[in-house]
C-alpha cells in the first residue's frame, strides 16, 4: 500500500530554491499530565525513507527504528519542550509555542521554511506555512512527529517507575479511565497539570 506521507511539499519549495525544509509536530498537547513535546527535522534529500509516516499510523517498534534511522540520517534535529507548570502558567498553546521554538533554536542547520503540523508559524522569525494534517502529507512533518512521540514515550515509560499506580507506561499521561481513577484515589503529582479539567474528563468517559 503506498505511503500517503510523501517529499511532494519539499521538493516544490527547493525549486523555489528554499533550502533547508524542517518540519515540525507536537505531541502531548492533550494529556493531562507531563511536558507537551515538539520535534523539528530537517530530512536529507538524499536519504529519505518512505516509511515515515504520522507517528499515530505506526506501532512502537516501528516508531523506534524510524527515530533511529532520523537521528543517523537527517540534516539536523532537535527535540523542544514545556512542562506542566508552564502549561499552567500561560495555557497550552503559548507553552506549545515555547516548546516548537526550543525546537528550532536546537536545530543543528537554521532552517530556511518551516512546515508546520496545524498551526500557522507566524510566531516564528522564519518563512513558512501550517499544513492541516500535515503528518499525513508532508515526510518532514511526519519525521518530526516520530521523534517527539518517541522522545515523550519515553519520558513517561521513566516516570511510570516512580509513579507505577498511574500507569504511564500505558496511558502516557492521557486522561484514560484508569489514570482519573487513579488521580481521584491518590490525587495528583507534581507533574500533573492543574489548570486542566480532570475532573470533567472524568464525566466524559
Amino acid at each position: 500500500m503506498r505511503n500517503y506521507c510523501n517529499y511532494d511539499i519539499e521538493e516544490r519549495l527547493q525549486e523555489r530554491n528554499y533550502e533547508y525544509i524542517c518540519g515540525i509536530d507536537e505531541v502531548g498537547r492533550g494529556a493531562i499530565f507531563g511536558p507537551v513535546v515538539a520535534g523539528a527535522v530537517i530530512l536529507d534529500p538524499g536519504k529519505l525513507n518512505y516509511q515515515i509516516n504520522d507517528s499515530k499510523k505506526l506501532d512502537h517498534k516501528k516508531r523506534l527504528a524510524l527515530s533511529e534511522y532520523i537521528y543517523e540520517n537527517a540534516l539536523a534535529y532537535s527535540i523542544g519542550w514545556c512542562w506542566n507548570d508552564e502549561i499552567d502558567d500561560c495555557n497550552i498553546l503559548e507553552a506549545t509555542k515555547k516548546a516548537i521554538k526550543m525546537a528550532v533554536k536546537g536545530l543543528q542547520v537554521f532552517p530556511g521554511y518551516i512546515l508546520l503540523d496545524g498551526m500557522k508559524p507566524d510566531f516564528l522569525d522564519v518563512a513558512g506555512e501550517g499544513i492541516i494534517k500535515g503528518d499525513n502529507k508532508s515526510l518532514s512533518i511526519a519525521a518530526a512527529s516520530i521523534i517527539a512521540k518517541v522522545f515523550r514515550d519515553q519520558l513517561l515509560i521513566s516516570f511510570s517507575r516512580f509513579f507505577p499506580e498511574y500507569r504511564f507506561q500505558k496511558n502516557k499521561g492521557y486522561a484514560t479511565r484508569e489514570h482519573i481513577h487513579a488521580v481521584s484515589l491518590k490525587g495528583m503529582t507534581d507533574f500533573h497539570r492543574k489548570s486542566f479539567d480532570i475532573s470533567g474528563a472524568w464525566k466524559e468517559l
